[in-house]
């Protein structure tokens, strides 16, 4: 309870103005009790000296008994009191409220005793004749030989009592009335004084709940008003403060979730504190669910771990290039004790080198591959000449062999730089695409016509299924049919003699995926060079072959330009076909895959955007 300011403050006031309060009152009532009982006392001796004077004559001519009994009643009737004469040998010799004859010797009453040695006395005690508590006050009456008698007056003491407690009513009326009051007053004062406090308690508690808004009319000029315009002013330097960190924080935020780098701060027990978006997915993680989690869960790398272990006992930077099996992911890793943090943190910088590396990869394959396409018929060319400086030009039958092995071999360089110059400028985007709705049929007959011959040769059997109902497409007719050209010419040459290859469409419908059309029935491997869900209507082209297949560990590079797999390099050709068709039907908006099984036969696809339906507008009467 005391917990409470109001409760420190109301109730030792309370306390104390009660305990004055009720001492005050005890002191006053015992006070006028004594006060009521001394003014009682004076006033019967002033009675009593009163008759002493009065009678002082009588007792000492030796007034008879009956005589002296009229004197007492009379003056009893006067003064309202019970008056007795007494003797000097303790007789008594008058009495007002009793038969004077029949009362025994007073002589050893106390307020008798001290009136004959002092010449006045007091007492109270309980009277028998009157039944009650009587006070008595007794005054001796003198004569020139001494004392000769007392006269003795009497006064119930009840009558005092009654006065006394009208008094002591009063009194404690009054004080619970001072009392309640000082509650009153006391309740007040501590309300008033905590008011501001608790106002102040409501505004901080808000203040940490995040609203900063709360402000306080200062209402007086002493200490809590005091207090209350600091706070204010608190609140204002602490309002603009965490604003500037808020700006900070979200500035910090937005460079670490556009960073292409991944951020990843652990604790000093190796618990996740922060990580930003390109962690989480270089890391292959969420980041709402691996706060918390220790690094070494979500590394993936034990390379990784060892860097940040040696970062933990060295307290130094570690640097250093990390794969990771799992994914066959390279980084590299930098990670930094971070000085002056309490508690210790370690920053840890993920840079993915997987695409650099692809990149390398392909641009020395490329190199190769060119080197290769570009050495065999280079050697023939220089062979052919120096056997023609040899002599060989004399002979007009080897010249002319030789001469037209020399046009077959330009010939190949040249169509190998058309093909390159092509698919350069395809990707550049610098071959402008007359897209326009264009029906399927028109797009792969063609391409089928051109190539019929070489099929026959072949002992390849073409076919062609294409629905009749199929919506047109949005394509450059001569470019798509190109791609079509390369998908065709390639399944001839991988497809042995009686093998049959389709090209046959179908239309599909978001959502369906794009890559879940199958052409092959068993368990085919599929690659595709852009998967991805359509956005819309789609028209799905596939060349299905029942040639050789391609190997599973070919088709993540079979789109590649110049890449060939082994019994490809067998054949004649530049390798560039399936990157120009790639090309191609991506300059559409479309997609590309192939699914293959080896030994069974491969079926490629692409897919074209279906062009909108036209609604003829009405003819006007």
């Amino acid at each position: 309870m005391f917990r409470s300011v109001w409760w420190r403050i109301a109730v030792p006031y309370i306390v104390i103005l009660v305990l004055a309060t009720l001492g005050l009152t005890l002191y006053l009532s015992a006070e006028v009790r004594t006060e009521r009982f001394v003014d009682l006392e004076r006033h019967l001796l002033n009675d009593a000296t009163l008759m002493a004077n009065t009678l002082s004559d009588p007792l000492m001519q030796g007034t008879d008994a009956g005589a002296l009994d009229d004197q007492a009643r009379r003056w009893a009737g006067l003064i309202g009191q019970r008056v007795t004469i007494i003797a000097a040998d303790g007789t008594v010799l008058g009495e007002s409220h009793a038969d004077s004859t029949q009362m025994e010797s007073h002589l050893y009453r106390s307020e008798v005793q001290k009136a004959l040695s002092t010449g006045t006395g007091t007492a109270s005690r309980y009277s028998q004749t009157l039944q009650r508590e009587v006070m008595y006050a007794a005054v001796a009456v003198t004569g020139p030989n001494g004392a000769v008698g007392v006269v003795r007056v009497a006064l119930p003491i009840e009558e005092i009592e009654a006065n006394v407690n009208r008094l002591n009513r009063t009194l404690w009326v009054a004080g619970g009335v001072t009392g309640i009051v000082a509650i009153g007053l006391a309740t007040y004062a501590a309300s008033r004084t905590i008011r501001p406090v608790r106002k102040l308690t409501d505004a901080v508690e808000r203040m940490a709940a995040g609203d900063l808004s709360s402000r306080l009319l200062p209402t007086t000029n002493d200490e809590i008003g005091t207090l209350t315009r600091s706070f204010n002013h608190m609140v204002d330097q602490l309002q603009e403060k965490v604003g500037s960190l808020d700006l900070e924080r979200a500035r910090l935020s937005a460079v670490l979730n556009h960073m292409a780098d991944g951020v990843v701060m652990t604790d000093e027990q190796g618990s996740v504190v922060m990580i930003n978006a390109a962690a989480a997915r270089i890391l292959r993680c969420d980041s709402d669910q691996v706060l918390g989690r220790r690094f070494a869960q979500i590394a993936h790398s034990h390379q990784l771990i060892d860097l940040w272990n040696r970062c933990y006992d060295s307290r130094e930077e570690q640097t250093g290039m990390v794969e990771s099996i799992l994914y066959e992911d390279l980084l590299n890793a930098v990670i930094t004790p971070l000085q002056g943090c309490t508690p210790p943190r370690y920053l840890v910088m993920l840079q993915d080198l997987t695409q650099i590396r692809r990149l390398e990869t392909i641009r020395r394959d490329f190199v190769t591959n060119i080197s290769h396409e570009l050495r065999t018929p280079l050697a023939s060319l220089s062979l052919v000449a120096e056997t023609l400086q040899n002599g060989a030009i004399e002979d007009p039958p080897a010249a002319r062999r030789f001469l037209s092995h020399m046009e077959t071999e330009l010939a190949s360089l040249t169509q190998l730089v058309e093909e390159l110059l092509e698919l350069s400028r395809i990707e550049s985007g610098r071959v402008p695409l007359e897209i326009k709705p264009t029906r399927v049929a028109k797009l792969v007959h063609k391409p089928v016509r051109r190539l019929q011959l070489q099929a026959e040769r072949a002992g390849v059997t073409l076919a062609v299924a294409i629905p009749e109902n199929l919506p047109r497409v949005l394509a450059d007719a001569k470019r798509v049919q190109q791609a079509v050209t390369n998908l065709v010419h390639n399944a001839i040459k991988f497809t042995p003699s009686g093998g049959t290859i389709t090209l046959s469409a179908r239309l599909v419908e978001p959502p369906e995926r794009l890559a879940g059309v199958t052409g092959q029935s068993g368990p085919l491997e599929r690659r595709d060079a852009d998967p991805a869900i359509a956005e819309g209507p789609q028209v799905v082209v596939s060349v299905a072959d029942t040639g050789v297949g391609i190997p599973s560990e070919d088709l993540p590079r079979i789109f590649e330009r110049f890449y060939k797999t082994d019994r490809a390099r067998t054949q004649e050709g530049t390798g560039l076909g399936l990157a120009i068709a790639k090309h191609i039907v991506q300059g559409h908006g479309g997609r590309i895959w192939v699914e293959s099984l080896e030994g069974v036969g491969s079926t490629f696809y692409f897919s074209l955007p279906a062009a909108p339906e036209v609604v003829p507008a009405p003819v006007q009467p």
